[in-house]
């Protein structure tokens, strides 16, 4: 039996306006907020989680997943240079995709989109199962990507049209729950698949969870957008948006061995973004039916909030990219090591947003739960990264840890802000900008890190870097035939290199607790 929860379009405030329907009471709001009662929160509850669970599973473990395989899949593939594009191409199509699968939901229904999502996701992941090298499992990566930027975003949509503003705190918390299961799994079931089936079970794994989600999805009644008349696709935007997209990842790419060769390649491939940029703003700003959202990023609340995402997306995406890497190359530690690692980052992280939920859909207040929380988050982050050389295993799993009960408020107050900034008509528009956000951060994060890794490194010692490479595919005991001076010179070369990395993912923190602390949207 299908389940209707989709709601009807009626007349409502126009975009560029609040969605002021089921605010609390407050300064200039009006007083006609009635909560849910327990019982029709709960009709909700099984009306939505069971058809967008899994897919929001999907699209939240992916990374963690894979985090734990990556020093694996570097000694089976080689290239270390390019770890961070098995990551980093996978988000790469994530941000082009992401609007794109909020546009069309916008006009063409979701139920739609989120099979096309899946059966993308599971093709590419068949695909990255059998990559001989490197470029071809980026290439399947990069497939997968288009896929999966419309779970998140897709499933984000459906929650915003059913829930209530001021209930969407609580269904935040519900929605992280769901993030504890698939980002506390992820990292351990990586480990494990990896250890004793191998790195290309990782991928496969997916496959029958996607195909029990495309059935699922079944049981959403479909219903197309209004597609307004004359509308037409906007196939400019896309093409200057990838064009806006692709030169800045690969001049972070070329960025990581900065040679005085390679700095106008560098500078040139900026350049071209920057000239894409313009142009893609200027044509979303004259075509009727533009890819980006424009008039939602007009809004100070909405354009500052996604930033927030795209910063958090940068500091957790190359943490969890990383801290593997960084425990096999300096600690010799073992995939299922690296998972146990990852675990509290990824508890943590749950926890915070699902307690920032309940204390939003209690107060009202938004804004304030980051503003407080990112302070400690913050201090604690730079901590770590002069302090890890001298933590064992246990204190940087608790360290990590509450930073992340810390740094996890900033999605569910991001989330709810954003959709009630949006408004109803806007909603699948403002999913999909949470996502290309998070996308985005996800992706220049990574590439960052990997820049500051590889030319600090460079700069400071060429052997050093050539070394890291061969710890990654060998293993730390290439370093044994060297004299025990060399030795260690080239292991604290390697570790100021994380150093700058870590430093790189704090700063990413900071700029996010400063954006929380000037965001107008202070409440719901």
């Amino acid at each position: 039996m299908r389940h209707e929860f989709m709601v009807q379009r009626s007349e409502s405030p126009p975009p560029s306006e609040p969605e002021r329907t089921n605010v609390p009471p407050g300064p200039g709001a009006p007083v006609d907020f009635k909560p849910l009662t327990r019982a029709e929160r709960r009709d909700l509850f099984f009306r939505i989680f069971p058809s967008i669970m899994i897919p929001m599973y999907l699209a939240i473990g992916d990374q963690t997943t894979l985090a734990s395989a990556l020093p694996a899949i570097v000694g089976s593939l080689g290239e270390a240079e390019r770890v961070s594009w098995i990551m980093a191409s996978y988000l790469v199509a994530n941000t082009i995709a992401a609007p794109v699968y909020g546009y069309l939901g916008d006009i063409l229904g979701r139920r739609k989109l989120m099979f096309v999502a899946l059966g993308i996701y599971i093709a590419a992941g068949v695909f990255c199962s059998l990559a001989p090298n490197a470029t071809f499992l980026i290439i399947g990566r990069l497939v997968q990507g288009f896929g999966g930027g419309g779970l998140m975003g897709l499933s984000q949509a459906l929650v915003g049209e059913a829930v209530p503003a001021r209930e969407r705190g609580n269904f935040q918390g519900y929605l992280a729950g769901i993030g504890v299961a698939a980002t506390a799994i992820g990292p351990v079931l990586g480990g494990f698949i990896t250890e004793h089936f191998g790195w290309r079970y990782v991928f496969l794994f997916n496959v029958p969870i996607a195909i029990a989600a495309i059935f699922l999805t079944m049981r959403i009644a479909g219903r197309p957008g209004p597609r307004a008349k004359g509308w037409r696709f906007d196939v400019q935007g896309l093409l200057l948006f990838c064009a806006f997209i692709l030169p800045v990842m690969f001049a972070l790419e070329r960025a990581q061995r900065l040679t005085a060769e390679s700095v106008p390649v560098v500078a040139a491939l900026f350049g071209l973004a920057a000239v894409a940029l313009v142009v893609l703003i200027r044509h979303e700003k004259s075509v009727e039916t533009p890819l980006l959202p424009i008039q939602l990023f007009r809004l100070r609340a909405i354009w500052m909030s996604n930033l927030m995402v795209l910063c958090q997306g940068a500091m957790l995406t190359s943490l969890i990219t990383f801290l593997p890497i960084y425990l096999r190359v300096l600690r010799g530690g073992s995939p299922s090591e690296a998972a146990w690692l990852l675990l509290p980052i990824t508890f943590g992280l749950s926890i915070g947003s699902i307690v920032s939920g309940r204390l939003m859909s209690f107060t009202g207040r938004t804004m304030v739960i980051p503003s407080i929380t990112l302070v400690p988050g913050s201090l604690s982050l730079i901590d770590f990264a002069f302090a890890s050389p001298g933590m064992s295993l246990g204190h940087m799993a608790v360290q990590l840890g509450i930073t992340a009960i810390l740094l996890g408020s900033v999605m569910s107050v991001v989330q709810v802000s954003i959709q009630s900034a949006a408004g109803p008509h806007m909603l699948g528009a403002a999913a999909g900008s949470v996502q290309f956000s998070r996308s985005v951060g996800a992706a220049f994060g990574t590439a960052l890190f990997a820049t500051a890794l590889f030319a600090t490194l460079t700069i400071r010692d060429p052997a050093a870097a050539d070394y890291f490479t061969k710890i990654l595919d060998v293993g730390p005991q290439v370093l044994d035939a060297l004299e025990p001076a060399r030795r260690q010179t080239i292991r604290d070369e390697i570790q100021t290199a994380f150093q700058f990395g870590f430093m790189t993912a704090a700063s990413f923190t900071v700029l996010c607790l400063v954006l929380a602390w000037i965001n107008p949207q202070r409440r719901v």
